[in-house]
């Protein structure tokens, strides 16, 4: 048994098999850990929810942005962007089936020496309270009235951490660093309209992974979300967003013994600039 990491696919089904084929994935004894956005912007995001969504126990995927973007669409919670891919989806025979099985993903997940989250983690948040915090949101998402957490996600306030935060401004915030954020101050007040190359950040901001002390240093976090960051392999950090929807490559990271693997995806391009 292997289990690999893989960035964001967002809808690119083709390149996610292509992948899968050049490390030899089994399904009957390996296990696949997404970083989350199966879908949107990409040309296939109905078969990638399929796919994913058959794999069963073998897949296990923590939500994205574009994830949470399509249930909010699918409650009429929010509107369709134009760039968005997802009528295929919406318009399918199964998506009912599909829609509330996406919502019991996690936000986070942990195993041993290594987390998974979309996005980040703030940088006074520990793996254990974060885990703690991503299971606030989850319980919310499952629940009955999960479409008032989707009515209530968007927005860029409160734009840091605070402990006494309760309803649902406490949620927006676990939601916004968890798949959202990319940089942040040393404080935890963050930057969610920043999209370009850690050099560029903002004045005072810093890639939420380099922001000192890092409660979550005692695991390997693997995030993905950050196409302009590209590849990043640190100790203690994993980045897998490598630009697939924006015709780079797809990545995987082989957690056994870090070897990674990549394909390239020349052949898909989405309009408009990365984000």
């Amino acid at each position: 048994m292997a289990t690999y990491a893989i960035g964001d696919i967002q809808g690119c089904y083709q390149p996610l098999l292509k992948l899968l084929d050049s490390f030899s994935f089994d399904a009957r004894r390996d296990e696949l850990w997404l970083v989350g956005d199966l879908v949107n912007r990409g040309p296939d995001s109905l078969k990638t929810l399929r796919f994913v969504r058959e794999l069963g126990e073998r897949a296990i995927c923590v939500l994205g942005n574009h994830d949470l973007h399509l249930l909010a669409v699918a409650t009429g919670q929010a509107k369709l962007r134009k760039d968005d891919t997802l009528d295929e989806v919406l318009q399918a025979n199964d998506r009912d089936e599909l829609l509330d099985w996406l919502r019991q993903r996690p936000l986070m997940h942990q195993r041993d020496a290594y987390a998974m989250v979309h996005a980040g983690l703030l940088p006074q948040w520990s793996i254990e309270y974060a885990l703690a915090l991503a299971q606030e949101v989850e319980r919310a998402l499952r629940g009955p009235d999960y479409v008032d957490l989707l009515a209530h996600m968007y927005g860029n306030d409160p734009d840091h951490w605070d402990a006494s935060l309760s309803g649902f401004a406490r949620l927006r915030v676990i939601v916004n660093a968890m798949t959202r954020m990319r940089v942040c101050t040393v404080e935890g007040r963050m930057d969610l309209r920043f999209n370009g190359e850690p050099q560029d950040a903002p004045a005072g901001m810093l890639p939420w992974y380099d922001v000192p002390p890092q409660a979550s240093r005692d695991a390997t976090v693997i995030f993905g979300h950050w196409s302009a960051l590209g590849l990043l392999l640190q100790p203690d950090v994993v980045g897998l967003d490598s630009g697939c929807l924006w015709g780079r490559q797809l990545s995987a990271l082989r957690l056994d013994d870090r070897r990674v693997y990549q394909i390239s995806c020349a052949e898909v391009r989405a309009p408009g600039r990365e984000r």
